[in-house]
């Protein structure tokens, strides 16, 4: 072999071994992300996400991918989002929301899923326990359907001569049946009448409000579900036109000018899922990782929305309040 030709082999067999070197690096994973509504709704709980990734090692775009599929709430595009994420061979789906986690679990079998639930998962099929859950899914569930009886005691400290309560709630929404159950209970502890009010369209709630006016009870108690938190601002608008003090589970009604909210710190249990995620990247199992039941929970007061209500806020409340909107 002349030289020269011994040179030009030599150098692209060089030049071919970074090539090679890559080629033989294992590709990012990606995650499916399946979410009911629109990356507007969820900014906040999406930095909580990404940094229980973070915790376990993973950042998005560096050695993780994440492909989001959003419904924009039209709740019958599911099925064809959730198939097609199945389709791109996630290593795992993450899912929020009341109904997209059982759409997730009947396009796959075999994707792992990772759910965040307000509903119990076992009543909703997802999994067979919450300690073993058994099967391709596992997740964070806040219960926040059962925090409706501390959220009305609060509201009734807040307004406290209030004797009627209207209860707004979604019929067709999974954790209703919970919420009227315990909501009704609390109630009648406390003395209260509780009168429905249903909701499942934008006129339906305007119709519940201009029912709401035209009965007057006291204080309104709005329902944990994905559809209503998506008219947050319209339901907020509607009890600052009607002067109705409410009650909401999700910060997020504070937050655009709600009167109170108490639940679960959601932020916080997209973070628990951003990790169950990395864990199961990873290479743990969905079967043998236990349902976490969410621990963190914030009451949030809009002081401004009091004082145009004519409410004195207790400084009982101000204390135990984790913020107070100014």
């Amino acid at each position: 072999m002349r030289r020269r030709e011994f040179i030009a082999l030599f150098g692209g067999a060089a030049a071919a071994w970074p090539l090679a070197a890559r080629a033989q690096q294992p590709a990012m994973p990606v995650i499916g992300f399946l979410d009911p509504r629109s990356p507007d709704d969820v900014i906040d709980r999406l930095r909580g996400f990404r940094q229980g990734l973070k915790e376990i090692g993973y950042v998005e775009g560096e050695n993780v991918a994440i492909e989001y599929r959003w419904a924009e709430n039209q709740i019958d595009r599911l099925p064809a989002l959730a198939t097609d994420l199945v389709r791109r061979q996630v290593a795992v789906i993450v899912v929020p929301g009341s109904t997209a986690p059982a759409v997730a679990k009947a396009a796959t079998s075999t994707t792992p899923i990772v759910f965040i639930v307000a509903e119990d998962p076992v009543r909703l099929g997802l999994v067979a326990s919450l300690a073993r859950p058994g099967g391709n899914a596992t997740g964070i569930n806040f219960f926040n359907a059962e925090l409706g009886a501390k959220r009305l005691e609060l509201l009734r400290e807040l307004v406290p001569a209030a004797t009627r309560v209207a209860v707004l709630v979604n019929p067709t929404g999974d954790a209703t049946e919970t919420t009227l159950r315990d909501v009704d209970a609390a109630a009648r502890s406390m003395g209260l009448k509780v009168q429905v009010l249903n909701a499942r369209t934008s006129q339906e709630i305007n119709a519940a409000f201009e029912t709401f006016v035209r009965e007057q009870p006291d204080v309104l108690f709005v329902s944990i579900d994905s559809f209503l938190t998506s008219r947050r601002v319209q339901i907020v608008q509607l009890a600052a036109r009607h002067t109705v003090a409410a009650a909401y589970g999700q910060r997020l009604f504070a937050e655009v000018g709600g009167l109170m909210s108490y639940g679960s710190n959601i932020t916080d249990a997209w973070r628990q899922a951003g990790g169950y995620a990395g864990r199961i990247l990873k290479g743990a199992k969905p079967a043998e990782l236990p349902v976490v039941q969410a621990s963190k929970f914030e009451l949030v007061i809009n002081a401004e929305t009091a004082r145009m209500l004519g409410l004195t806020v207790p400084d009982k409340l101000l204390v135990a309040a984790d913020e107070v909107i100014e």
